[in-house]
This record gives structure tokens, C-alpha cells and sequence, in this order.
């Protein structure tokens, strides 16, 4: 097999391995309510199927990207794909009865942490396997398939749980077994960087992850002023201040902080956690607008989200282009500027309540993400001249699941607040008790407003528009994160390439 051969066999491969726990971001998300329904599930146990997974990969990335250096790519690779399979399946065969909830937000827990290990890995294999004057193509095909994939979650799982919610898990394992073979079959190269693990850093970093994310997931339950919120918070970002501080003075430190130092990878980082924050939330949100706003079922909801996947599939190729040519800078800045524009003009169109009038701008919204997100997280990693792919990776990753976490909290606070105003109004100018009006408020993001019988078209159109304008409320604060991150990036990014180019030729070389 040629060496142009083998590279794609082993981006296919990587692709492959991955691809499990990009669709597991969205797709358990539109399952939810069902698996919720058959397993008696209570709400909170419910919440936190979706959100055990997001919380032990944000918690664990930085480990993870170490691990994978100290255990080689290519075996951590196949460790995480084996034990993300086989939670998957465990999450599949969950037993009915009192001890559902727990079995099933375990195993959750576990494909988190099995993706935590294979992903850095898995992005440390690819950047190793193409010279950097090809790896923005590369990563671009890798970041747009593995972003396509997170879109792919909700259209999966609609038609999925038409058969059976158990599927949604399922799938994960012939799909691991592909990535198996592909692996067994390129034989990446299995790279190792010998050295001790930072036991106390790892407990510090994994720590503070977990307690920030569980305080920013648990805000809308608990309330952002309650004790276990403040507290959650609190000692959170004070084990990430003495994490900080432990790394400085550490002879092995599980993160290179010096990279940090690099105002170009300081920005890389920033902007891509600030576009999660709107990128993964976009799935969900879209998911439950297309349902209730819209009034479509599980399935066709999904061909919402699909606009938003052509546009960002067509421009990651186009990002990928431009960094290979011209650097990431062109394409960072444009992206975000895009994607602000995209999500202004889209919000402004929901209260239409009409897909046709939409998907142009639902288009346009995918696209920014699209053209910088693939662009960004190749010019972080090519940035790493002191510390390898994986581990950067790791940094990278735990930025944007960091981002994406917040977004979700905050973001479901705003519209469960906004939905508490305007679905109220809506049902008690409609002859609703306003006791009964505040309960459907409450509970509408886990029921269809055309569920019942005695409701009137009147009354549901109503429901709908209200919760069309809450939904708006979210799109706006989207376009401004996405505005923020253009600032950001057109303030701060380093105009000039040409060093960069020729430092990663360097590096590439020699890792």
C-alpha cells in the first residue's frame, strides 16, 4: 500500500473511530423524553443521561491527551473505541426497574471517558500522518465529518427511536468494529512520549472541570444563587487556580501552560470555546424549536438540522483550503463573522414559524462554524511546538466542551426564563389558569403543544408563536457570542504566516 494510499485508509479509520462519540453529543438529546417514558425515568435522572456524557468528557480531556502519549495513539485509540462500544452497549441493554437510572447514567459516564482518551489520540494520528502543507485539507475533512456527525445525532435519533430507543446505542458497535478493522489494517504509526503522569494535576484539572461544568449544568434545576450552584462554582475554579499553579512548578505537568504563551494558540483556544458555546447547543435548540415551534415530529425536525449541516460540510472543505494557502487567520475571522451574521438574520426569522422561510439563513448559520472550526483546531495543534499533537489536542478539546457546556446551561436558563413570560401569557389569554399556564411553561421542552385533544388550533399556534419568540431570545445571545468571537479573533490573531509555515514543517518533521 503507497504512503498517499495509507494516509487516507488511516484519516478513514480515525474518522470512523470517532464518529460514535460526535453523533452520542446530540443524539441521546432527542431520545431523551422517550428513554425518559419507557425507564420511568425521574427528571433529574432524565437531565443528566445527557448530561453525564458532556460532563465526563469536558472533565477528562486534558487526562486523556496525556494518557494517550504515555500509552501510545494507536493503542489508546483502540482502548477508547472498545470501551465506548462497549458502554454503548451496556447503555442499550439497560434493565427496566428501580435500577435503570443508575445503570444508564453510568455507562453514560463511561463513553464520555472512553471518548476523552480516543479522541486526542485519534487527532494526534491524523496530524501525524500528512505533512503540514496537506494537513489543513486533512483536518478539514476530519473536523467537517466529525462536526457533520454531531448534526447527524438528531436526524439519527428521530428515526432511531421510531424502531427502538435501544438502537441509539447500538449503532455505536458495527461502527466501532469498522474502525477496528481500518486500524488493524493501516497500522498508524504508534507514536509514544515516555515520561511520569501527573497524578496531582490530573485529580486538580479533572476536579475543577467536573465541579464548573456540574454548577453550570445544575444552575437551571438548583438556581444560580442556591449554595451547591455558588459552591459547585466556587471550589471548582479554585482547584483550576491551583491546578494552574501546581503545573507551573511540577517538573512533568500534565499541560505544557507554556503554549499558552503563544498569543496565536491563546486565541485559537478562546475562540474556539466561545463558538461552542454556540455550536453544540445549536443542535439541541434547533431540535426542540423544529418540534414545538414548528410543531414537526422527532424525524422530520431533523431536516432542520441538516440545512445547517450543508452549509457547514460545504465551507469546512473551503476553511481547510484557505489555511493550507493562506494560513488559519483568513478563515477564523470570516467564519465567525459569518456565523454571527448567519444566527442574527436566522433569529429574526423564527417567529415566521415556517421552515421555507428559514432554511437560507439556517444555511448561512452553518456555514461560519463550518469555514473556522476545522481552520482553528489544525493551527492550535501546528502551534505546539513544545508539547505534542495529543496532548494539545487534549487542551483544545476540554476548551470546547468547556464552551459548549456553558452554552447549554446558560443558554436552557434563558429559554426556560424567557418560555416562564411568554408561554404564560400566551395560555392564560387563552382561558388557562395561571397555575396551569405556569406548569406547561415549565414542562413544554419534554411534550409536543399539539399533544393533547381538547386543545384548540387557536391556542396551540399561540403556544407555538411564544415559544418561537423565546427561542428567538437564544438565537440573538448565539449571534452575539459569535460577534464576540470575530472581535476577538480580528483584534488579536497574528496577521503573518510565514513563520508558523515554516515552523511546522519543522515540527511535523520531528514528531
Amino acid at each position: 500500500m503507497s504512503n498517499s494510499t495509507n494516509k487516507r485508509v488511516v484519516l478513514t479509520a480515525m474518522v470512523f473511530a470517532v464518529a460514535m462519540m460526535f453523533i452520542d453529543q446530540t443524539i441521546v438529546a432527542i431520545a431523551a423524553p422517550t428513554i425518559a417514558g419507557h425507564l420511568s425515568l425521574s427528571a433529574t435522572g432524565s437531565e443528566w443521561v445527557v448530561n453525564s456524557y458532556l460532563l465526563a468528557l469536558a472533565a477528562l480531556f486534558a487526562f486523556g491527551g496525556r494518557l494517550a502519549d504515555l500509552l501510545g495513539r494507536r493503542r489508546a485509540v483502540v482502548v477508547g473505541v472498545i470501551g465506548f462500544a462497549a458502554a454503548s452497549a451496556l447503555c442499550g441493554a439497560t434493565p427496566r426497574g428501580p435500577g435503570a437510572e443508575a445503570w444508564l447514567i453510568t455507562f453514560r459516564a463511561l463513553q464520555g471517558a472512553s471518548g476523552a482518551l480516543l479522541f486526542p489520540a485519534a487527532v494526534g494520528i491524523v496530524v501525524a500522518a500528512f505533512p503540514v502543507m496537506e494537513r489543513g485539507r486533512a483536518m478539514a475533512v476530519f473536523f467537517g465529518i466529525s462536526g457533520a456527525l454531531t448534526a447527524v445525532g438528531p436526524i439519527a435519533g428521530g428515526f432511531l427511536t421510531q424502531w427502538t430507543w435501544r438502537s441509539i446505542f447500538w449503532i455505536n458497535v458495527p461502527v466501532a468494529l469498522v474502525a477496528l478493522v481500518l486500524i488493524a489494517y493501516s497500522k498508524p504509526v504508534d507514536e509514544r512520549r515516555p515520561g511520569r503522569l501527573d497524578w496531582i494535576g490530573a485529580g486538580l484539572v479533572t476536579g475543577a472541570m467536573g465541579l464548573i461544568v456540574l454548577g453550570l449544568q445544575q444552575a437551571g434545576t438548583w438556581g444560580w444563587a442556591d449554595g451547591r450552584t455558588i459552591g459547585c462554582l466556587g471550589v471548582g475554579l479554585a482547584m483550576m487556580g491551583a491546578f494552574v499553579a501546581w503545573e507551573r512548578r511540577t517538573d512533568s505537568p500534565l499541560v505544557q501552560l507554556r503554549v499558552f504563551a503563544q498569543p496565536a494558540f491563546a486565541v485559537d483556544s478562546a475562540v474556539l470555546a466561545l463558538v461552542s458555546v454556540v455550536f453544540v447547543p445549536f443542535f439541541f435548540f434547533a431540535s426542540v424549536y423544529a418540534q414545538i415551534g414548528l410543531g414537526e415530529n422527532a424525524a422530520s425536525a431533523g431536516l432542520y438540522v441538516m440545512y445547517f449541516f450543508i452549509g457547514f460540510v460545504v465551507m469546512s472543505q473551503i476553511g481547510g483550503r484557505i489555511l493550507d494557502r493562506r494560513g488559519a487567520r483568513p478563515a477564523v475571522v470570516y467564519g465567525c463573522a459569518l456565523g454571527a451574521i448567519g444566527f442574527f438574520l436566522l433569529a429574526g426569522k423564527l417567529t415566521n414559524l415556517s421552515l421555507g422561510a428559514q432554511w437560507p439563513f439556517i444555511v448561512l448559520a452553518g456555514a461560519g462554524p463550518g469555514l473556522m472550526l476545522g481552520a482553528a483546531s489544525t493551527d492550535a495543534t501546528n502551534r505546539a511546538l513544545s508539547a505534542s499533537f495529543s496532548e494539545v489536542t487534549g487542551i483544545t478539546q476540554t476548551a470546547r466542551n468547556f464552551g459548549a457546556s456553558v452554552g447549554l446551561a446558560v443558554l436552557g436558563t434563558i429559554l426556560v426564563t424567557r418560555d416562564g413570560h411568554t408561554i404564560t401569557a400566551a395560555l392564560t389569554r387563552n382561558g388557562v389558569p395561571a397555575a396551569i399556564a405556569r406548569h406547561v411553561a415549565g414542562s413544554l421542552t419534554s411534550s409536543s403543544p399539539g399533544s393533547g385533544a381538547h386543545r384548540s388550533p387557536a391556542l396551540i399556534h399561540d403556544v407555538q408563536l411564544a415559544f418561537a419568540h423565546s427561542s428567538q431570545t437564544v438565537f440573538y445571545v448565539m449571534a452575539a457570542v459569535m460577534a464576540a468571537a470575530f472581535l476577538l479573533s480580528v483584534r488579536r490573531y497574528p496577521r503573518s504566516e510565514a513563520a508558523l509555515v515554516a515552523q511546522g514543517v519543522a515540527v511535523g518533521e520531528s514528531r
